[in-house]
């Protein structure tokens, strides 16, 4: 992927840059210096994990990060949660951690419930483990839609859940519920061959004012956001870990496209005060996002202001004649591998890959998550689904304009 760069001193923007991160290449100052302007290229989506050789014998992590795990009717209906997410299976399961937000209370004494009050039952949840997300953000503007019942239902059912896989290769955590108004926020420490990640899951924004004191919440105004950067600087001086990464339900506005510069200065600051990667959500639509880089060319921070949808049915009615509709970027996302290394510098960010996905609807009406590359495109002309193929193509070339960029420090 071609990253538009720019240098930053202060407020001040000097020049402009394009970087160049292919997957299997590394960042490095000649990588750097040897570009030229260019589009943005993406690769074509197919994970390559496995076939890496550059970092055999290295100490490093690999991480995924999705978007939002939504609950539309349209979604559950059927009962069937593999099909769904099968072909994001490879770009989660490969990871040492992947990280998703699910935006539904999860309460199997309730009916299950579409926007504006979601719910589902525990094998909707399950079905996302099994998919290979084990990493789940809790806090969202949808998690008290069941009121406190489905609070704590949902932090039983991911209590258990966590010991249910304490014992297995593969763990799974959660973090945005708390137990008691007097608690402080919930965190979790992912550990893995020796690396330890502190997670914290957080929501700026509530449709109810409801048992406020049993999510992770921050109400997003100066005062309360200055108290938040304290504390999360104290988490991580507290906390041995080795990487603080910090989920944040934005109050950024649902469905656009850019991100006002308040918002930027506050990612910034929880960035300057702990944070080495935010992944914020609740927009709906991918946004671009933000690679922090040293002037010794060392990648230490990332800020993915939001990856869009990863499943959801905000696309139910896709906009065939005019596919630039705001409404149908809901549709689209990205799913992003990053991979850390530590070194004796620290830890440092190594590679990152955005594959970039879409939500197709079949002949039977399956809402399904599909790799959007030019493979998928080309299958859907041979089955004949014209309006398909040529819409994609279109949501592509749009989608592949959202650009990473990077921040000089």
């Amino acid at each position: 992927m071609l990253l538009k760069m720019k240098r930053h001193s202060g407020n001040n923007i000097f020049k402009s840059f394009i970087f160049l991160i292919f997957t299997g290449t590394l960042f490095s100052c000649t990588t750097l210096k040897n570009t030229s302007d260019s589009e943005p290229l993406f690769n074509d989506g197919t994970p390559v994990i496995t076939a890496e050789t550059e970092f055999k014998n290295r100490d490093t992590l690999l991480l995924t990060f999705a978007g939002d795990l939504m609950a539309h009717r349209p979604n559950w209906i059927n009962k069937d949660f593999a099909e769904p997410l099968e072909a994001l299976k490879n770009l989660a399961q490969e990871a040492d951690f992947a990280f998703i937000n699910l935006e539904t209370p999860v309460a199997d004494s309730k009916e299950w419930s579409t926007y504006p009050y979601f719910n589902v039952h525990g094998s909707y949840a399950e079905a996302a483990v099994d998919a290979g997300f084990n990493v789940f953000s809790l806090s969202n503007n949808h998690t008290n839609d069941q009121g406190l019942d489905g609070i704590k239902e949902t932090k039983k059912f991911f209590d258990s859940l966590e010991e249910k896989h304490s014992d297995s290769v593969r763990n799974v955590y959660s973090s945005g519920l708390k137990s008691s108004p007097a608690d402080e926020m919930s965190y979790a420490v992912l550990e893995k061959n020796g690396w330890k990640i502190l997670y914290l899951a957080v929501t700026e924004l509530l449709n109810q004012n409801t048992y406020t004191g049993y999510i992770n919440f921050v109400k997003p105004d100066k005062k309360s956001r200055e108290e938040f950067y304290k504390k999360i600087k104290k988490l991580k001086e507290e906390t041995e870990c080795d990487f603080f990464i910090l989920s944040l339900h934005t109050s950024d506005e649902e469905y656009v496209l850019t991100t006002p510069e308040s918002q930027r200065n506050h990612y910034q600051n929880l960035l300057e005060n702990g944070a080495d990667i935010i992944a914020a959500n609740h927009p709906h639509v991918a946004k671009e996002w933000y690679l922090y880089v040293n002037e010794d060319c060392t990648a230490k921070k990332l800020l993915f202001m939001s990856q869009g949808n990863t499943l959801s049915a905000q696309r139910n009615d896709p906009d065939f004649k005019k596919p630039s509709n705001i409404r149908d970027y809901t549709g689209d996302g990205f799913v992003t591998q990053v991979r850390l290394e530590k070194t004796e510098e620290g830890i440092k960010i190594v590679k990152i890959n955005p594959v970039l996905i879409t939500l197709y609807i079949t002949k039977q009406r399956r809402y399904v998550v599909k790799i959007l590359n030019d493979v998928f495109i080309e299958e859907l002309k041979k089955e004949g689904r014209k309006d398909w193929s040529t819409y994609l193509l279109e949501r592509k070339k749009l989608m592949e304009k959202i650009k990473g960029k990077i921040i000089w420090q």
